[in-house]
């Protein structure tokens, strides 16, 4: 093989070997062949995604070391491979052979290979200065309204998203990756888990768009506290001057405290004397009037609507019409497990790619609103995962809010459901069409088929609300039809 020059090389990767030491202060190991013919066009942290010309950066966890599919990704066509300082001493002779076997892989040795995937993906973000950078953070409806502002965004200009929700300290920053000369606007949604969180990401992006869809309660168990969660989802602003804009939602009680001393032009949005006339279509979305003119949201629900005046308020900074506009919305496509409306032999409202509080009073009431005419309301609630001291309490609310929806029948699943059940039906003989499994193996996914096999009559409506952790899509084709 014939050794391509640095200068060709380094035309078609994404960052130079110079700019990628710099970027991450690590130290290079590699043979003369890998220096000269140093590339990378794409970045990985999952061995599985490896193809020609990655970079791997194997990160370290409590459970797991990615250090152990090194040879792995290699042997799927790694280019470059970040490896930790620490586990690099114990490396060092499987490195000698690796360079000798694949010459043409570098190796960054890096203090800490997730902090040098922010910081590699920081440096690559700089080198498009004109690139207008939207970050997306909130509690619940971040990926929705990411979506939205996309759709709208996208009829004028060349707009690059993070797919899904690859929102995390390793989402975004591989994200970023996606970035391209010809993209004009980039919406990335950016999601916590921990205390810092937020900050680091605003790190990356250095966003000069930011917007907030709400100040809730998801993540509560690890943060103690909803003043403690509006103070993280703030540092969204962390990077802010006089040039940048914010999009608050101007109903949210933290409202005041979000717009402290904050820097550059701030735009309150939310229901206005330009929007009028907002009704529910059931499963068909909302409809409202904006400007005279009326919109047909189809994502159903009242938080989704909401989702739509946070990308109505984006889509006016950037000068749009009401026209434009009205197309982006019209055109918005529900994401897995968000707001999927399914239709079979019954009819399944597939909204369980996460839940907590805020979601799932908004999914309950939108249950309650719901005019299905002869057919049966139904619903299958899963655990809300991660709330902390506060999930007992949580989740005896959202049981006695489905008693308030009238329900043909409910079916819980999870443990902490299990437990108010229990509580209840011990005080309440009248609980006969509640059902509770306290588990959710394969084993009692399957159980509660066979209840719902049962119960489930022809163009029934059937809600699935939890949390990912539940899976309850695993349900969804038995309900429709699709399988028996």
């Amino acid at each position: 093989m014939s050794v391509v020059s640095t200068v060709d090389i380094e035309k078609k990767s994404l960052l130079s070997l110079s700019e990628t030491i710099s970027a991450v202060s690590g130290k290079c190991i590699c043979s003369e062949i890998g220096k000269c013919s140093f590339y990378f066009n794409s970045v990985v942290t999952d061995s599985r995604n490896v193809c020609e010309g990655s970079l791997f950066v194997p990160l370290v966890g409590e459970f797991q070391d990615g250090h152990k599919f090194v040879v792995s990704a290699i042997e799927k066509g790694a280019s470059v491979v970040f490896v930790d300082q620490t586990s690099c001493d114990c490396l060092n002779i499987l490195l000698s052979e690796l360079i000798e076997e694949h010459p043409y892989v570098v190796f960054i040795v890096v203090r800490n290979t997730l902090h040098a995937l922010q910081l590699l993906a920081a440096r690559y973000v700089e080198k498009f200065p004109n690139l207008k950078k939207i970050a997306v953070t909130g509690s619940s409806g971040k990926t929705t309204t990411k979506e939205m502002i996309a759709s709208v965004l996208s009829n004028k200009f060349n707009v690059v998203i993070n797919e899904g929700n690859l929102n995390s300290e390793t989402g975004l920053p591989l994200s970023v990756f996606k970035i391209r000369p010809e993209h004009e606007i980039g919406v990335f949604e950016m999601g916590m888990n921990r205390k810092g969180e937020i900050a680091e990401l605003a790190t990356v992006l250095k966003p000069s768009y930011a917007v907030i869809t709400n100040i809730g309660t998801a993540h509560i168990g690890m943060l103690g506290s909803q003043d403690a969660i509006a103070y993280e989802k703030k540092q969204v602003f962390s990077f802010f001057d006089d040039s940048n804009v914010a999009f608050i939602p101007k109903n949210d009680k933290y409202v005041d405290f979000l717009k402290e001393n904050l820097k550059g032009k701030i735009i309150e949005y939310g229901e206005n004397q330009n929007v009028c006339d907002v009704k529910s279509e059931g499963l068909n979305g909302t409809s409202f009037i904006y400007k005279n003119i009326q919109i047909q949201l189809p994502l159903p629900g009242y938080g989704n609507f909401l989702d739509s005046l946070a990308a109505i308020a984006v889509a006016e900074e950037f000068g749009f019409n009401v026209s434009e506009i009205k197309n982006g919305i019209e055109n918005i496509k529900p994401l897995f497990g968000r707001s999927q409306i399914l239709i079979g032999k019954a009819t399944v409202i597939q909204d369980c790619y996460n839940a907590n509080p805020d979601s799932m009073e908004q999914a309950l009431d939108f249950m309650k609103s719901l005019i299905v005419s002869k057919n049966r309301k139904i619903a299958v609630i899963g655990d809300m995962l991660e709330l902390g001291s506060d999930s007992k309490k949580a989740h005896k609310n959202v049981f006695d809010k489905v008693l308030e929806c009238n329900f043909t029948f409910v079916v819980f699943v999870g443990e902490e459901f299990y437990s108010v059940v229990e509580d209840e039906k011990s005080k309440n003989n009248k609980l006969e069409n509640i059902f509770c499994y306290k588990h959710y193996t394969d084993e009692s996914i399957e159980t509660v088929k066979n209840l719902l096999n049962s119960k489930i009559k022809d163009n029934d409506v059937v809600l699935l609300k939890g949390s990912r952790g539940i899976r309850l899509e695993r349900l969804t084709s038995y309900i429709i039809g699709e399988v028996k």
